[in-house]
């Protein structure tokens, strides 16, 4: 892993304030909704370190800025969230409709991608006011003067706000068709070079980031390559659903891109599509999305709640349900806010683990053979993790379960990081697990303030 972030780079040193929890939902429509969000969690006392404004912000796509009728001063905005200590991170698309204002010139400079065959219908999505489908383009930004565009927008639409974090999505890209040997880039044909879109994106936001003397920069992207990590740039796993199932995946998932290289990975806390968020099933499923969420390397909250895609009629982001932390039934709530606060102790011990995932290349979350290479048993395990060296975890990830079975590697002693009690390491143990508690364990007497 040292070897590896030597040859296809290194992690920036992740902002510290980046390491506290994120607020986001799909979505707040209006400066005034977000505002009451964020006044809310600090009149309760909450912590939040960014706030989301997701996509449908804009004028239309390809314009990158924000619509007035729902956003008009967006100076004011960042102003009062950053007495409050929150930062603004906003959703920037790579989409271009063609009734954008930068459309007409985007194509005439060639800085669009382009079909090797046919009409270049790579997207169809909705847009802001739009009634009907769009059928839009991409921006093109393997062609560096399609990245200095880019940013010059980023500047002038959002930085000169005080907006300094932004959220790549779609940056696959997202098409129609995944028909990558009909896809002409600047730097070559799809099948070629298309895995290179994404870093490119982030490529764009880092160096106009360091051009305007910034220091402190991460990106999310849906998206990445060998060397994003270089740009500043973390990965989320993209909209999963809200069900068992994929909360079981975001374990793997997470795990198998920190051994590739990225450092800075989040999921959505309780599943982006069809939590239902009055249901038994999703009020518990969501209590324990959080536990795991507290030792993902970016902590943040994010959904599209009470939508499903099995019913067109109620698929309308304007329609989704709420989605902050008192959102989830009374007892869901105590659950959560002491898990906000668990995740702001730990915060010295993740800035440790993030400066050598810097320095060194290793990730700070990361499967047990990482650190027990010679114990045998470590190779099968993949539903638990490291969170930096000292610290096990082993989520819950089924319905109803209160106990679960829990294996600490060979070769040294572990506590139970709850009530104190000694193991020896190379065995399988059950651990309880209330629905208030994760089960969590200590290398060899390591103190970390678990319990308050």
């Amino acid at each position: 892993m040292e070897r590896y972030a030597d040859l296809t780079g290194h992690a920036p040193v992740l902002p510290e304030w980046a390491v506290g929890f994120w607020q986001c939902k799909l979505r707040y429509r209006t400066q005034d909704e977000l505002l009451a969000v964020a006044r809310e969690h600090k009149r309760r006392g909450l912590p939040m370190s960014v706030i989301v404004i997701d996509y449908l912000h804009w004028t239309k796509m390809g314009e990158w800025k924000f619509d007035p009728a729902c956003w008009p001063n967006p100076k004011a905005m960042v102003d009062e969230l950053n007495k409050l200590g929150i930062k603004v991170m906003v959703s920037v698309w790579p989409t271009v409709n063609p009734d954008s204002e930068n459309y007409a010139e985007l194509e005439r400079r060639n800085l669009l991608v382009h079909a090797e065959r046919g009409m270049n219908t790579f997207i169809r999505f909705s847009d802001t006011n739009a009634t009907h489908t769009v059928i839009s383009h991409l921006l093109d930004t393997t062609h560096p003067d399609a990245r200095k565009f880019l940013w010059r927008k980023m500047r002038e639409n959002y930085l000169r706000h005080g907006i300094k974090i932004f959220w790549l999505d779609a940056i696959e890209p997202e098409m129609v068709t995944y028909d990558h040997d009909n896809v002409r880039y600047h730097t070559g044909n799809g099948l070629e070079v298309g895995c290179l879109y994404p870093m490119c994106q982030q490529q764009a936001f880092y160096d106009g980031m360091k051009l305007a003397g910034e220091k402190e920069i991460i990106t999310l992207g849906r998206a990445a390559f060998a060397g994003s990590q270089r740009y500043g740039a973390a990965v989320w796993s993209g909209d999963i659903h809200s069900t068992w199932e994929d909360l079981q995946q975001q374990v793997r998932a997470g795990l198998n891109i920190a051994m590739s290289g990225i450092p800075w990975w989040t999921t959505d806390i309780g599943g982006f599509f069809g939590g239902e968020i009055d249901t038994p099933y999703f009020q518990e499923l969501i209590v324990r999305w959080f536990q795991y969420g507290v030792f993902c390397p970016l902590f943040r909250l994010h959904g599209w709640r009470n939508s499903s895609l099995a019913h067109p009629e109620i698929c309308d982001p304007t329609r989704g349900g709420p989605n902050e932390v008192w959102s989830f039934g009374e007892r869901g709530y105590k659950i959560i806010r002491e898990l906000l606060f668990l995740r702001e102790r730990l915060r010295p011990y993740i800035m440790k683990q993030m400066k050598l995932a810097s320095v060194r290349g290793t990730p700070p979350m990361r499967p047990l053979f990482f650190d027990f290479h010679d114990d045998k048993y470590c190779r099968d395990v993949d539903d638990q993790f490291l969170f930096g060296p000292d610290l096990l975890v082993a989520p819950v990830l089924h319905q109803g379960e209160r106990k679960r079975k829990v294996y600490l590697p060979a070769g040294v002693a572990w506590a139970d990081a709850w009530t104190g009690k000694k193991f020896d390491g190379g065995r399988t143990i059950v651990a309880v697990a209330p629905l208030e508690k994760i089960p969590l364990f200590l290398r060899d007497g390591c103190q970390l303030p678990i319990r308050a």
